[in-house]
């Protein structure tokens, strides 16, 4: 009979033993791939940041801009994008940071803490795009319209006609709606699988912490 207390004891050790060490197996496991998915997330904002950049090399608006001969609006339009390319550069650098964070930290708590930071600032990230994605559209067709010599002849017919302009409007509407929920979809296909797998790492270390 003591021997066979013995057996239990010895066992109870073992089995203590194999949880804290799967545990910690598990741990290394969803630490690596949480860093792995922030690298990406900030990969693809930098790529993102380039592609833009490389795109409006390629796109020639100062011609247009000059015709209008209004350089208010001008200004106006660099002042907008020098501002959007602060607010993008601070989320890459948040990003970063959050890459840091998760790489060198060693407690579970404070895994699970880094992982709903980075997921909150990717949103916000991706709503901040889409915002000022919408924004643009609007300034833009709004300054193509007012003010391009181009557009004369369609703002006098539109101004005599007053259903004319209502369909156009529609139209415009539909139009950017349509490209914001284009955008909308490429930012949930690059960023939405990210966040799916921190969430699910997020939820596994909740299982380890309590």
């Amino acid at each position: 009979m003591k021997e066979l207390d013995l057996l239990k004891k010895d066992w109870k050790k073992n089995s203590d033993s194999f949880e804290q060490i799967s545990e910690k197996e598990i741990y290394k496991m969803i630490h690596k791939k949480s860093s792995s998915t922030v690298k990406w997330i900030l990969i693809i904002s930098i790529l993102e940041v380039l592609f833009w950049t490389i795109s409006n090399l390629f796109i020639n608006t100062d011609d247009i801009l000059r015709k209008m001969n209004h350089p208010e609006i001008v200004f106006a339009l660099d002042l907008l994008t020098y501002f959007n390319y602060i607010v993008v550069l601070i989320f890459i650098i948040i990003f970063y940071k959050n890459y840091k964070t998760i790489t060198t930290t060693v407690a579970t708590k404070s895994l699970m803490i880094a992982i709903l930071r980075t997921r909150k600032t990717v949103q916000y990230y991706v709503w901040y795009n889409l915002g000022m994605f919408l924004i643009i559209s609007i300034f833009t067709f709004f300054i193509a319209f007012a003010y391009s010599p181009d557009m004369v002849f369609l703002r006098e017919k539109l101004a005599a006609d007053g259903k004319a302009m209502f369909f156009t409007v529609g139209i415009l509407i539909l139009i950017i709606l349509g490209l914001l929920g284009i955008f909308w979809c490429i930012y949930r296909l690059l960023y939405g699988r990210l966040l799916r797998r921190l969430y699910a790492n997020y939820k596994e270390l909740k299982k380890i912490d309590f």
